[in-house]
């Protein structure tokens, strides 16, 4: 299928995104309705929390989402863990499994199972993303990115994406930048059909491995391993050779879709 007439994303995922929407929004409505409902009796503040993230070719926008945090939380503290990331092989786990003082009652919940994005229809619906493509990144940490990091830039950004289903708390933050490059390069409609069916298989193994994770935090059964080596900066530019086998074991099927429908995307 072709392109926009501006020579954006291609046409037939605008059509995507509108009719799933449309078709699951008897689930969508009262599940929303439900989580607004229940951050407004746990925790005082507005119900969404929006945040300035930068999306396709490098623009703008206002993402949606639900507020998981207490008002006035110190956002430091992810710029470091977010820096801490990009700068090692370090695993891409969210600093709420490791437990978050700043969370409110269930806010945890709904991050694993990735239940507070779902505002993100929104801006899925105003054009500025899609079902499907990688995360939209923060203002700081795109000022960040090295120029060939930016070509995961080259399609609209996604609620779900490559990267997602492809070991996404396993993966480094360089494997992250290669899935999400991968996905912007070959992307087509059966990829995206592909990725979005093995979505929710990809949130229950991440919910099981959060909870895990917890458990041995709180048991004294996780003991503290020595920090891998910081990378020069060169590295990050680089996937790590884990690349091959994350995306062997968790997502050779997507892979091979995007390899194989270059030419029909």
């Amino acid at each position: 299928m072709g392109r926009a007439e501006d020579g954006g994303p291609p046409i037939w995922k605008r059509v995507l995104d509108v009719t799933c929407i449309v078709l699951a929004l008897p689930v969508l409505l009262p599940l929303m309705s439900g989580i607004a409902l229940l951050i407004f009796c746990v925790s005082p503040g507005s119900v969404l929390f929006l945040q300035e993230r930068v999306g396709y070719r490098g623009r703008r926008f206002i993402c949606f989402k639900f507020r998981t945090m207490k008002p006035n939380s110190d956002v430091d503290m992810h710029r470091r863990h977010l820096d801490t990331l990009m700068q090692s092989d370090q695993p891409m786990v969210k600093m709420d499994a490791k437990g978050d003082p700043r969370l409110i009652p269930l806010g945890a919940a709904l991050r694993s199972t990735g239940l507070d994005e779902l505002p993100q229809l929104l801006n899925v619906l105003g054009g500025q993303m899609s079902l499907v493509g990688p995360r939209p990144c923060l203002p700081y940490e795109y000022d960040r990115y090295l120029p060939a990091q930016k070509r995961r830039f080259e399609t609209l950004p996604g609620l779900t994406g490559l990267w997602q289903v492809s070991g996404k708390n396993n993966t480094t933050f360089s494997e992250m930048i290669a899935f999400d490059i991968q996905y912007a390069e070959a992307n087509s409609l059966r990829a995206d059909l592909s990725i979005m069916f093995k979505t929710v298989p990809a949130l229950l193994a991440q919910v099981k491995e959060t909870r895990a994770r917890r458990r041995a935090l709180k048991s004294g059964a996780a003991t503290a391993t020595p920090q891998p080596p910081v990378p020069s900066g060169a590295a990050l530019a680089e996937p790590s050779n884990r690349l091959r086998d994350v995306a062997d074991s968790a997502a050779n099927d997507t892979a091979n879709d995007t390899a194989n429908l270059v030419g029909q995307g």
